[in-house]
């Protein structure tokens, strides 16, 4: 037989939650002390699977059926016959403890109580109840119907089978379920942060225009959205205010800094899209890019006798362009009609044109050099115009489109991943969650195409930690120290 849920709360995310229980089959009850917030919180539940029946996903007999295992009140009494409750109100502590108070008096000893809170510590939480043993913590992502991962949180007195029942339950529901230590933003909201953070710094370091940062990581990063838009979408006073929050909970580490260019949105009122402007102007069609078009007929490609990890460009060059090895390039570089072509390890193009006394194209890393739809250059200050043209041939001839940014440490996507995976080698050696569950939240909890860890094995530890090391030294900013953790991937 299916455990009863109940839900305290009927906003957005109490909502998607009892939707969610109750497609997987289960009897839910809906509690908010407030009419308009039941109202309101049923009519998203109506239109969601009004949703899923236009687009073939139920029958409308379905939605009728899932609807109608969802009751609706505003008496904390309805939860008596639960079997657990689930709170979803706002992160206000006070709120949530009194609520706890309400709903322990209610149910009955053997009730799981959880919290979907996603910043405050759940132990802290748990420090007034009775049966602290039997709570934990329950973080579901927005849109929930729609999010496959739940952090299930353990606070320091609940009972390992709580967090076992809660797993299962989750994973009934068709959630991935990953454990998490009770540690500030527990998995995806530390490990995130630098997603935000490089976009904005290469923002407020003019890097590039915003359109081509957010290409960037979009078209080599292989990430669904870009973090300026990203951040326009959550809405900048959310997204700052979680990034501050985490910055504050750990004590001002680097790794959390807030960039100033978002602050300065967020001070504007510029929150994205719910206020019509952000990053973006959204009463204005989005800009796009600016793609370099390089009119030049490549003939063919010298190609150094050890490729490294730009193999993976050349992998992508059309068979019928001819490729010549040759021993005199150095280790990683290709080369069109004299002009140096080298993948990004960290350093400027500047540091490595002189370290080979020649100009030097640099391109980024991408995630997946196949299937990206551009590819991004930088130029050291001794190049030309005509370099850089020969170096974004190599774009058109993998049939991408070719970005070009400022010359920086790291460029833009090989300084993010090595950013995310650096984050998540912290977490991974504090403990946060096993390696598995930290990739598994990332790619089920903010849809990243892979795992920051698994990334960091594939194109190599020692790789990452060396590039993770150039950047910090060029930008003397210790937020780019490698954690030990990467050695280890």
């Amino acid at each position: 037989m299916k455990q009863r849920v109940g839900v305290a709360g009927a906003g957005t995310m109490g909502a998607g939650i009892a939707q969610t229980a109750a497609q997987a089959g289960y009897l839910v009850i809906v509690f908010d002390i407030d009419q308009g917030s039941l109202g309101r919180g049923r009519a998203m539940v109506a239109k969601s699977l009004a949703s899923l029946v236009a687009k073939g996903h139920l029958s409308a007999e379905q939605s009728a059926e899932v609807e109608g295992r969802i009751g609706w009140s505003t008496e904390v009494n309805a939860l008596r016959s639960a079997d657990i409750v689930i709170e979803a109100v706002i992160e206000d502590p006070r709120v949530k403890r009194s609520l706890f108070a309400a709903i322990e008096m209610t149910v009955t000893d053997h009730c799981i109580v959880a919290t979907n809170t996603s910043s405050l510590s759940v132990s802290k939480l748990a420090q007034d109840l009775r049966l602290p043993a039997r709570f934990a913590g329950l973080h579901f992502f927005n849109p929930v119907p729609a999010m496959r991962l739940v952090e299930v949180i353990a606070g320091t007195s609940t009972d390992p089978a709580v967090i076992d029942q809660l797993s299962n339950l989750v994973r009934d529901w068709g959630k991935v379920a990953v454990t998490a230590r009770d540690v500030p933003g527990f998995i995806v909201n530390r490990v995130a942060r630098p997603y935000y953070g490089e976009g904005f710094r290469a923002l407020g370091e003019a890097a590039a225009e915003a359109p081509t940062i957010d290409a960037a990581l979009e078209g080599s990063g292989g990430f669904r959205m870009g973090p300026l838009a990203l951040a326009d979408l959550i809405g900048q006073d959310i997204n700052y205010a979680v990034a501050s929050s985490i910055f504050e909970a750990y004590g001002g580490q680097t790794r959390f800094r807030p960039e100033t260019a978002q602050a300065s949105l967020v001070e504007l009122g510029h929150f994205g899209r719910k206020t019509g402007l952000g990053v973006y102007d959204y009463a204005a069609p989005r800009p796009r890019p600016a793609n370099q078009d390089p009119a030049i007929e490549v003939t063919g490609i010298g190609v150094s006798n050890d490729p490294g990890l730009a193999d993976l460009l050349i992998r992508a060059i059309p068979a019928k362009v001819p490729l010549e090895v040759r021993d005199d390039l150095p280790a990683g570089a290709l080369s069109i009609d004299g002009t140096l072509i080298l993948m990004t390890d960290g350093r400027t193009a500047a540091r490595r044109a002189e370290a080979v006394g020649r100009p030097v194209v640099l391109f980024d890393l991408c995630r997946d050099f196949g299937a990206s739809s551009n590819l991004v250059f930088a130029a050291s200050p001794d190049s030309s115009d005509q370099d850089l043209a020969r170096a974004s041939s190599l774009a058109r001839l993998t049939g991408k489109a070719a970005l070009v940014i400022k010359d920086r440490p790291g460029m833009l996507v090989l300084r993010t991943w090595s950013q995310l995976a650096n984050a998540a080698a912290d977490a991974l050696a504090d403990q946060v969650a096993h390696r598995e569950g930290i990739d598994q939240a990332m790619q089920y909890g903010t849809n990243y195409p892979e795992g920051p860890l698994a990334l960091a094995a594939r194109i190599g530890p020692a790789f990452v930690s060396q590039a993770l090391a150039y950047i910090a030294a060029e930008t003397g900013d210790s937020r780019y120290s490698p954690s030990p953790a990467i050695a280890g991937l």
